[in-house]
């Protein structure tokens, strides 16, 4: 399986989102797999799925709308990662599918997008295995901000990212970073 055949299929030459997208995706893929071969001797990571389901993690932000990184859908951004497991399940990639829904920032409990009436299904959308943490993680150190696709935030940026959302989020994230962090 070439992730880069399914991305060519949705994101062709023409259009606005592919540089971004793909820009993105690499700093996330190189970012993940540098976490997964440091801890590859000690445990059990498979990197070449990591490489593809970071490759591919964004790949629903076709059908959000969000002009500023070329991308005209009907649907708030949150949803990008919920459309995402829906095309990566139709093309037949279930288990990349899964790293789409659940890595956005450190991971969407059902309880949350009921107390906060986020526009996403009412389900859990938490890393579950190792490989959709680190991606998770790795995910969170890149922006698609065009000045900012490759450049990796500071560790104290994402933090204060990471912060916005509560205090239980931060824990989560320092727990990873006690993990990850070379």
């Amino acid at each position: 399986m070439n992730p880069w055949l399914l991305l060519d299929k949705y994101y062709p030459p023409a259009d606005p989102a592919r540089e971004i997208l793909f820009a993105h995706s690499r700093a996330v893929a190189a970012k993940a797999l540098a976490v997964a071969r440091r801890l590859a001797p000690c445990e059990s990571v498979d990197l070449s799925f990591v490489e593809e389901a970071a490759l591919l993690h964004d790949i629903g932000i076709r059908f959000v709308q969000a002009p500023a990184i070329g991308c005209h859908g009907d649907l708030p951004y949150l949803a990008h990662g919920y459309k995402g497991r829906e095309l990566l399940e139709a093309e037949g990639w279930p288990h990349h599918a899964l790293v789409c829904e659940r890595h956005i920032g450190v991971g969407l409990s059902a309880a949350t997008i009921r107390a906060q009436h986020l526009p996403l299904p009412l389900r859990d959308m938490i890393p579950e295995t190792r490989e959709e943490t680190i991606i998770a993680y790795a995910d969170l150190f890149f922006s698609k901000g065009e000045s900012e696709l490759t450049v990796e935030k500071s560790l104290a940026r994402v933090r204060q990212g990471v912060a916005r959302f509560g205090a239980e989020n931060l824990a989560i994230f320092e727990r990873w970073h006690a993990l990850f962090a070379a």
